[in-house]
């Protein structure tokens, strides 16, 4: 049976989700997959940095409450993640640090060292894919190892190998989403009578939005992922420079109350488009939707994406675009992808 070795760099809600589905499915997940999975290394900011190249015990990490790794062998109790990057016996570096919005960092140093190393990578974290992306698969080529990243857009929801695996075939000339749930909720309590401030307040009490709700409200977090699936799905060179954006701040409760009374529904959408010549025209902006439109029904926290296609027409996916369960499951399914692409080359080698 094949086996893989897993460096955990960020150990918050989604690693620690991983690190559970591991501890609590491993030898099923093994049994069904063809492959294991074992843990040798952890870094996080409270708790250190860890490397135990025989595996690291994850229930008694997991049951930490208290202290750091300083204590443990191999353990320290302030973050080496370059260090650990480069040094550990890992086969692939599971990156699921903060995603910073202007320079992508320190994420994409994570995954170029990890990558430089000759370590596949697999990422939650969207700076890298839509700020660095093709640096990044060039050094993975360059290395021979993966770069995988389907939980950068919509979380579990698996939109990026549908489009470019299972839709294969199919011309797809433009994509439109809603892309970020906390948006997408703080509408819908705008639609039923509350100002945005209250809005975002209730979202931040259900934890939907962070105590800086910005890079959700304004369009940020959505920027990055429209650069994604413009490059990803549409073929483009985008930047996010070249997605126009604006945010929610906008839209004021008349604009709610006269799309209601014409049957419509404001949503945060995120499109990109590719014209007969190729050019690609991207965007985030709040847009009234027609009740038939449909992005129109998507309500709360839910994610969802309309492909145009050429043969079948508008294809739309919808699911979580949150949930340190369900985006820990993205970072699976790129394990998964890795160990697929690892025995086709195996096989060619024979």
């Amino acid at each position: 049976m094949n086996h893989y070795d897993l460096a955990l760099i960020g150990f918050g809600g989604v690693n620690r989700a991983l690190a559970e589905i591991i501890a609590n499915r491993g030898d099923e997940l093994a049994e069904d997959l063809g492959f294991s999975l074992r843990v040798v290394a952890i870094t996080d900011l409270r708790l250190g940095s860890l490397m135990q190249a025989d595996g690291i015990n994850l229930p008694a990490v997991l049951a930490m409450r208290e202290g750091t790794f300083a204590d443990w062998d191999g353990g320290y109790a302030s973050l080496h993640n370059d260090y650990v990057i480069r040094n550990t016996t890992a086969d692939i570096v599971v990156e699921a640090t903060f995603t910073n919005p202007v320079d992508g960092e320190p994420a994409i140093s994570h995954v170029r060292a990890a990558l430089e190393s000759g370590k596949h990578v697999t990422t939650t974290n969207k700076g890298p894919v839509a700020l660095a992306g093709a640096e990044l698969q060039g050094i993975a080529a360059a290395n021979g190892v993966r770069f995988e990243y389907e939980g950068a857009v919509m979380s579990g929801t698996p939109v990026l190998r549908l489009a470019t695996q299972t839709m294969q075939g199919l011309r797809i000339t433009a994509v439109q989403g809603i892309l970020n749930g906390t948006s997408n909720f703080v509408l819908g309590r705008m639609e039923a009578g509350a100002n945005l401030e209250d809005a975002i307040s209730e979202a931040q009490a259900l934890g939907y939005a962070e105590a800086d709700p910005t890079a959700d409200i304004e369009g940020w977090d959505v920027q990055l992922k429209v650069a994604i699936l413009a490059n990803e799905i549409l073929g483009g060179d985008v930047t996010t420079a070249d997605v126009e954006r604006r945010g929610l701040s906008s839209v004021t409760p008349d604009d709610i109350r006269t799309a209601l009374a014409k049957g419509e529904h404001w949503k945060l959408v995120g499109s990109a488009s590719r014209d007969e010549a190729g050019h690609i025209t991207a965007s985030v902006a709040p847009v009234a939707l027609h009740a038939e439109h449909p992005l129109a029904s998507i309500s709360g926290a839910t994610n969802a994406i309309a492909f145009e296609t050429d043969l079948v027409g508008t294809v739309t996916v919808s699911g979580p675009g949150a949930g340190r369960t369900e985006t820990a499951y993205a970072l699976l399914s790129d394990i998964i992808a890795i160990h697929a692409t690892s025995r086709v080359a195996a096989g060619s080698e024979q």
